[in-house]
């Protein structure tokens, strides 16, 4: 699509009845935005790509726990596609550092401490270069724009909805890390060379729980739970420019369309 049938599109849609659930990711040379059943990214050099979100069975998307983990790994599902939006050393380098914590019960625990830290620095080192932190705020303002009905007065630059958002995966690492730390110290099973292991993903798929439940509660005391990534997302988001914020809205029109909402 040019600017112009963008624009129109992005028009139509502040107007629609109802639009898909957004969300996201940035990247050094784009933003991905997706919804339940489409992807797109939008790169900096004109270029859009799409495809298809995957769609586990139904049982999964509604048994406790597991649903947060299914979730989980279909936000990282462009990432990891051949014909998505991270390049083979990429994919690789990232599937090194998301399965590298979940081999380290074999290390002694200083080593294991160590090596998490290296790990967790070195990912965000990669995930936050380039363009990223001001590619970060651009998604956040795009699907900010949807969800407000703003998308048009947005890419003409009349509107500058929040660059921080509820709904970042900030806040979701913000909570891991309390989560994780409760869970080893109760963990109900003796200690073997798996509890790592297990303890790690029913930390992440706990945090996926609370993360749903804080997100859809108004109560003061749920939303306050937000509060720590949201301070981080200073970190981790910048101002975005114009341009930077029609690119993720690209790939919010491109998504839009898929879904055939507008």
């Amino acid at each position: 699509m040019d600017h112009a049938a963008t624009a129109e599109l992005l028009d139509r849609a502040d107007k629609a009845l109802a639009l898909p659930r957004l969300g996201g990711m940035a990247r050094p040379d784009g933003v991905v935005i997706v919804s339940e059943r489409f992807w797109a990214f939008a790169r900096r050099d004109g270029t859009v790509h799409e495809g298809r979100m995957p769609q586990p069975p139904a049982v999964f998307r509604v048994v406790p726990l597991v649903r947060g983990l299914v979730r989980l790994g279909g936000s990282l599902s462009p990432l990891f596609r051949r014909a998505g939006v991270a390049r083979g050393r990429e994919r690789l380098l990232l599937a090194v550092a998301v399965l590298a914590p979940f081999l380290f019960f074999v290390l002694p625990q200083g080593v294991s401490l160590v090596a998490g830290f290296a790990v967790t620095i070195g990912l965000l080192c990669w995930m936050l270069r380039g363009r990223t932190l001001f590619l970060h705020g651009a998604e956040h303002r795009a699907i900010t724009a949807a969800e407000e009905r703003r998308l048009a007065r947005t890419w003409a630059g009349e509107a500058r909805p929040s660059r921080f958002s509820p709904r970042c995966g900030t806040n979701f690492a913000a909570l891991v890390l309390p989560v994780a730390l409760g869970a080893e110290r109760v963990w109900p099973l003796p200690g073997a060379f798996y509890t790592p292991f297990a303890v790690t993903l029913v930390s992440l798929a706990l945090t996926m729980e609370i993360w749903q439940l804080v997100q859809a509660s108004s109560h003061r005391v749920a939303r306050a739970l937000l509060l720590p990534g949201l301070a981080l997302q200073r970190l981790t988001t910048r101002e975005p420019k114009l341009e930077e914020t029609q690119l993720a809205l690209t790939a919010v029109a491109t998504v839009l369309r898929r879904e055939h909402a507008v």
